[in-house]
């Protein structure tokens, strides 16, 4: 437990899985001195109350962010221009507005003209998650060795950007500062592309005609399996991820259209040389994930099975 919070009064807007694990970890790790949060729903919000993670639930965001030092926005990132511009009027002298958006150059160009020279705009991006969402899908372990991406706009505060990084590194992850554009190209390829394939995948299967919708889940194989767990996340959250960075989600695709393009001319000529010489590559991407320990080395990513042997 820190000797002292961070920082006294921390907002959240919207409390969702990323919502709910900032304040479950900031309470746990004495981050913050009071936590006050609202979500969209009545509903959510009866459930935050009951839940009893956070000091208060309120039903405004303006109500919300009133003295708070710290404001995250924890909402679609198509939902962030207009909240920026409804918390504006209420935000605290020097307080720290961010949010956890999966694209950055969007959310600066659309938060950054609604809020006051007075606060200091810090935009962020846990890199961590899960397929769940809604209040109850929060744990303060989240963000333990995952990144957190910060991309403050040029000319902000350097000692801003120091208090959340030691806000975000208090909550167990590892810290990385990119310009907005960088991150949106990077994370195009490592998280909004899998994403996409993920979702096309699915979908596939789904229509595929020759094979029932019973045999595509009874007989799902550790792969697809996987892809069925990414393609179960947000589907608004998604929807505005896409919409969002779609210059550098196209360029990506297109990168990957070329390289499909590539094994589909192998596997039809039977050169089992590429298709080797292609695989033993990726494989080892694989083991440079592990190896910085971004991934489990485990069998079947650490699932747990059954044991053959009797009781």
């Amino acid at each position: 437990m820190n000797a002292a919070p961070h920082f006294q009064r921390v907002a959240l807007i919207g409390f969702g899985l990323i919502g709910g694990s900032i304040a479950r970890g900031a309470k746990l790790q004495g981050l913050a001195g009071e936590i006050a949060t609202t979500a969209r729903s009545e509903k959510t919000r009866a459930r935050v109350v009951e839940l009893n993670v956070v000091d208060r639930v309120v039903e405004s965001n303006a109500e919300a962010v009133k003295d708070a030092d710290l404001v995250i926005l924890c909402i679609p990132v198509g939902a962030c221009a207009a909240v920026a511009q409804e918390i504006a009027p209420h935000l605290k002298p020097g307080a720290i507005v961010s949010d956890v958006g999966s694209v950055k150059g969007a959310v600066v160009k659309d938060m950054a003209p609604h809020l006051p020279d007075s606060v200091h705009f810090v935009p962020a991006h846990p890199v961590a998650g899960t397929e769940h969402s809604g209040p109850d899908s929060g744990f303060a372990e989240l963000f333990i060795n995952r990144w957190c991406i910060l991309t403050p706009p040029e000319g902000t505060d350097a000692a801003a950007i120091d208090r959340l990084h030691a806000f975000w590194s208090g909550l167990g992850a590892r810290v990385e500062i990119m310009t907005p554009e960088h991150h949106d190209l990077v994370l195009a390829i490592t998280s909004h592309l899998p994403h996409l394939i993920a979702y096309t995948i699915v979908g596939t299967a789904d229509e595929l005609g020759q094979v029932t919708s019973s045999e595509v889940i009874k007989f799902s194989a550790g792969g697809f399996r996987d892809f069925t767990r990414i393609a179960a996340s947000d589907p608004t959250m998604w929807r505005d991820v896409f919409l969002a960075n779609k210059e550098a989600v196209l360029e990506m695709l297109g990168t990957f259209n070329e390289d499909l393009s590539k094994l589909t001319r192998a596997i039809r000529r039977g050169d089992g040389e590429a298709l080797f010489e292609h695989f033993t590559r990726t494989r080892a991407i694989r083991r440079g994930i592990v190896e910085i320990g971004q991934d489990s080395a485990a069998p079947d990513f650490g699932r747990p099975h059954p044991s053959l042997r009797k009781e």
